[in-house]
């Protein structure tokens, strides 16, 4: 995909920040480049299931673009779910792991976007290509 998505964390209609040490624990094995002062890492799956570019700006979203693969929308999918976080979408699409996520949203998340359950890496790829 060449498009931008974010992972965020909402709790009662709030953002919060992210759990670095599941994000790193998540990431980890899978970095092939990092670049620290820009808070930029390179995600390759080793059996060629994958890549993303992750972004860490601050500690409450991360960006990640260019990705693509099975494995790598897997590992998207267990980050956001570990993290209890949402997956945005460019065009007003949120996806959520479970169902109880969606209490959590901001209310116009849940009034004026397209809110989607998502709980593996290919129904999330069938939910950004639907949206």
């Amino acid at each position: 995909m060449s498009y931008d998505v974010y992972v965020c964390r909402f709790v009662n209609g709030e953002q919060e920040l992210l759990d670095q040490r599941i994000l790193q624990e998540i990431l980890a094995p899978y970095v092939t480049v990092r670049d620290s002062e820009n808070g930029f890492l390179q995600l390759r799956s080793p059996a060629g299931g994958g890549e993303a570019d992750v972004y860490l700006s601050n500690e409450s979203t991360i960006t990640i673009s260019h990705f693509g693969g099975d494995e790598m929308m897997n590992i998207i999918s267990d980050l956001i779910r570990r993290l209890e976080a949402v997956l945005i979408l460019p065009g007003g699409t949120v996806i959520v792991p479970r169902s109880a996520d969606r209490d959590h949203l901001p209310e116009n998340f849940k009034n004026e976007w397209s809110v989607v359950v998502a709980s593996a890496g290919e129904e999330i790829t069938k939910a950004i290509q639907a949206s």
